[in-house]
């Protein structure tokens, strides 16, 4: 079954949404900038009505490693993502730090971005698309780009997902999980109705893999 992670939680509602949809994993922008930021407080409350099956990951930007430990030792948290430009030798410090799970986001812009992947010490990446701004901004990025490329971790996809292109994408690059967030938005709020039909996208292409 393909993992799917739902990003930019920011509302006590959203966990209802995510509860009943059964998804795998919910997302906390930890990053000022962006839109989606929530506050550790908030992320903890969402946390706490999320069934326990839900991984929480918390997404990064050239965060203090400390702080990052922090989040998951206060059990909001479960894994961490990292979206800026952190280095093999980052991925190695916040490892020595901490046993949780960790996801490096490689932000895709030509084949060089897939080079030497194997120096970094995490457990998943997630390929998402260029943009001169971190975070996610609804682009896909080319997919042959990953032709002849052999990832040496499992990959989340990101990037220009929806319910109408999933199972399409899902075929040609066959990733661990599939990330999304302003595709399952409507005015900047998560959306029950897009939430739903995209889970069901990709389930429905599960069942047709099985």
């Amino acid at each position: 079954m393909t993992v799917i992670k739902i990003c930019g939680l920011r509302r006590l509602e959203d966990a209802v949404i995510l509860n009943r949809e059964k998804v795998d994993a919910a997302g906390f922008v930890f990053y000022p900038p962006s839109r989606r930021f929530v506050r550790p407080e908030l992320a903890g409350k969402i946390k706490k009505l999320l069934y326990p099956s839900i991984r929480t990951v918390g997404v990064f930007v050239k965060e203090d490693p400390e702080r990052v430990v922090a989040l998951h030792e206060a059990g909001i948290i479960d894994m961490a993502q990292l979206h800026g430009d952190e280095s093999p030798d980052d991925l190695a410090f916040l490892r020595s730090l901490t046993d949780m799970p960790l996801i490096k986001a490689i932000r895709v812009r030509s084949r060089e971005s897939l080079q030497n992947l194997d120096q970094y010490d995490c457990d998943y990446f997630l390929l998402d698309a260029f943009t001169k701004d971190y975070g996610g901004k609804g682009k896909r990025f080319d997919l042959s780009l990953l032709e002849g490329i052999t990832m040496p971790k499992p990959f989340f996809l990101a990037g220009g997902l929806t319910a109408g292109n999933v199972a399409a994408l899902m075929t040609s690059v066959h990733p661990y999980g599939v990330d999304v967030s302003s595709a399952v938005e409507t005015d900047g709020i998560k959306d029950a109705k897009k939430i739903h039909a995209f889970i069901k996208a990709v389930r429905r292409k599960d069942e047709e893999d099985e």
